[in-house]
Order: C-alpha cells, then structure tokens, then sequence
C-alpha cells in the first residue's frame, strides 16, 4: 500500500497526456535535448519490446536497427523530456515481452498488422450461398 502523500505528489507529477500505446507498436519518441543554451528534438524510432512499473516509476523499452546492430533505450514515461510519442504502426503480439526480437533479424523482426476492433477483413468475411449466386448473376449479366 502506498503512503497517501506520497500518492498525492505522484499523481500530480504525472503527465495528463500520457501517451497511448501497447507492446508490439511502431512508436516515434520525441525527445527534448539541450545542447548549450539551444534546445532540439530528437526522434528515436523503433518497436516497443517492453513495459514494466506502475505509476511515476512506468518504463517503455524500444527497440530499433542502426546498422545492422540493434539499439535499444529504456525510457520513463512521465519524463518531461519526452515531448510526445506517435504510434506508427500498431503490432500484434501474443507476449507482453518481447526479448525474443532481440535475436531475430531482417525481415524475421516484423510484425503482423493489429486490425482496429470491429474491423473485419475480406477473407474473415462470410457470405451466405443466396449472396454468392446474386453476385454470380449480376456478373454474367
């Protein structure tokens, strides 16, 4: 159980905007920099591996190729200097980790295309036999 002050700062410390976002996604990170009195974004790109911690303490781990050697970076969530996070590409996983992209390589890394809910594919799709003689007929009309 946490103490409630500590709760209290936690919760206000906490972004408002926090990003969304789930293992498996295609995620740019923009990143503040400082360098001297200047400050730039910087982009880091890549897939998310991992996502552990709870609260202040949330973590995201991403994974890309620069290359041909894989570069990962664990980054907090709350951070402020993370500007934003823009999910890319959406992937579908069955793992809540996945380390095992770590000794994959190529095309091997890729990940299959998560369908937005209530979004069914042409294949997915049935059809009653009255549906497929109909069409049968308006084409050979």
């Amino acid at each position: 159980m946490r103490n409630r002050i500590i709760a209290m700062i936690e919760d206000a410390a906490k972004r408002p905007d926090a990003p969304v976002f789930e293992v498996g996604d295609t995620v740019d990170v923009h990143l503040r920099i400082l360098e001297g009195n200047k400050e730039r974004t910087q982009i880091f790109n890549g897939i998310v591996i991992a996502r552990r911690g709870a609260g202040m303490g949330e973590m995201f781990t991403v994974r890309r190729i620069v290359q041909g050697e894989g570069v990962e970076r664990v980054f907090p969530l709350h951070s402020p200097k993370i500007s934003k996070v823009v999910v890319k590409r959406s992937g579908e996983t069955r793992r809540a980790k996945l380390y095992y992209l770590r000794d994959r390589v190529g095309k091997a890394t890729r990940l299959k295309e998560r369908q937005p809910k209530g979004e069914a594919t042409t294949k997915t799709k049935k059809r009653s036999k009255k549906q497929i003689a109909a069409e049968t007929k308006t084409e050979e009309s």
